[in-house]
């Protein structure tokens, strides 16, 4: 048998709402972490995807231009 003294006789209760919270906590943030993940992953192969597409589109596009504008003249 267990020797008895004040720490093994007089343990605290767990208490079970604190406990259905811990576990309520630890579930959601575990759904966030993932959510979170996804969207970064998400965001990178999109940056990826238009950094490639703009490159292409510079590459295929003559250098343009730059278009002057024709002044105003000012009568008065």
């Amino acid at each position: 048998m267990a020797k008895l003294n004040k720490d093994t006789l007089f343990k605290a209760p767990q208490n079970k709402a604190e406990t259905v919270m811990d576990k309520t906590t630890r579930v959601v943030r575990e759904m966030l972490d993932t959510e979170t993940e996804k969207r970064e992953a998400k965001t990178q192969r999109l940056r990826k995807t238009r950094l490639e597409r703009e490159a292409a589109t510079q590459e295929d596009a003559p250098e343009a231009k730059p278009k002057t504008r024709a002044r105003k003249s000012s009568t008065g």
